[in-house]
């Protein structure tokens, strides 16, 4: 699905990269684009002096020790969202790219959603005061517990790994790194065996960022609710460029990215304006790893932003698992 709804079209888009091959572990499976070649072995993807760069797309405790056979095979690296699981892993990718002088980098397409960038925007343009109250909101219902790597209980499983990367990276992008995490995250379905239920706050100075992914969640919440000094922004409903992908639209088309429902801006007592969202481009993700590769440009996500959101994302669990607030130094050792 990744594959087939994000990394093939992107891919696709940007002209100074090609899709060689992708690696098909089941028998049947069809190539994401024509031409496109399918092979049953990872191996002869980085034994292949051709390839520059590789995706790492696989499941979630597969990502470090495929990422680091591409990295000493000499591949540029693409990671999916969780980059690794601990931030030992984490470290350890890093250090052995810049070892061999190879780009690493994090597949955070969510940067460039629709809505993301219009609250980012409203937020740096001063149009509701200093940010007191950030929350963002990341909830489905699928009520049924589904037999699949990320609801088993596995390593890497879990509403947390799938979800809270981009949750934290875009508070991150726009708030830098927090003091402490307070979280609670949980299995509630019937028959769960992964943390399905995630509720993390981000400890700032005079400011709370809260980050929410359910998967009980009929009708949906706000996906983002932000109060200031001078206002609030409300934001419903996902950006539109993961539908639009599995419905076979593809970046380029007039559509693309385009969000209909406004950004809500509430600037005092009674008064409310709506404001149209520029348009979503997940694809340009691709376009900036391939100026990184080529030596023209750094990666838009930096080695240390994936640290600092593996940070993040363990110090959530930690705190979890010991019902307390874990501060960010803990688990970077400062």
């Amino acid at each position: 699905m990744a594959t087939r709804v994000f990394h093939a079209p992107y891919i696709a888009a940007c002209d100074a990269l090609e899709l060689r091959a992708v690696v098909a572990r089941s028998e049947g499976a069809q190539p994401p684009l024509p031409g496109v070649a399918l092979v049953r072995d990872a191996g002869a993807l980085f034994a292949d002096p051709a390839i520059d760069l590789v995706v790492i797309a696989t499941p979630s405790a597969s990502h470090a020790a495929l990422a680091t056979r591409a990295l000493e095979a000499g591949k540029h690296v693409v990671v999916e969202k969780p980059f690794a699981l601990d931030i030992a892993e984490t470290r350890a990718l890093i250090a052995l790219a810049h070892e061999r002088a190879r780009v690493l980098t994090a597949f955070h397409n969510r940067r460039r959603d629709a809505d993301f960038l219009g609250v980012r925007a409203a937020i740096e343009e001063g149009r509701i005061g200093r940010v007191v109250h950030f929350e963002s909101h990341f909830d489905r219902f699928r009520p049924q517990v589904r037999e699949r790597w990320r609801e088993d209980g596995s390593a890497g499983s879990g509403i947390w790994y799938d979800l809270g990367p981009h949750l934290v990276d875009q508070a991150l992008v726009l708030f830098g790194a927090p003091e402490s995490v307070d979280a609670d995250i949980a299995a509630l379905r019937d028959g769960g065996r992964a943390s399905d239920w995630a509720h993390v706050v981000l400890r700032y100075p005079q400011m709370r960022v809260v980050l929410h992914a359910g998967m009980c969640v009929a009708g949906g919440e706000p996906r983002f609710r932000v109060h200031g000094t001078g206002g609030s922004l409300v934001k419903f409903g996902l950006d539109p460029q993961e539908g639009q992908s599995v419905a076979g639209l593809r970046p380029g088309a007039s559509d693309w990215g385009l969000d209909t429902e406004p950004l809500h801006l509430h600037a005092g007592e009674g008064e409310h304006r709506e404001i149209a969202l520029p348009r979503g481009s997940q694809e340009h993700f691709y376009a900036q790893v391939a100026q990184a590769c080529l030596g023209e440009a750094q990666p838009a996500v930096a080695t240390r932003e994936i640290e600092l959101v593996q940070a993040v994302i363990e110090a959530a669990m930690l705190s979890s698992a010991e019902g307390r607030r874990v501060t960010l130094d803990e688990v970077l050792g400062a």
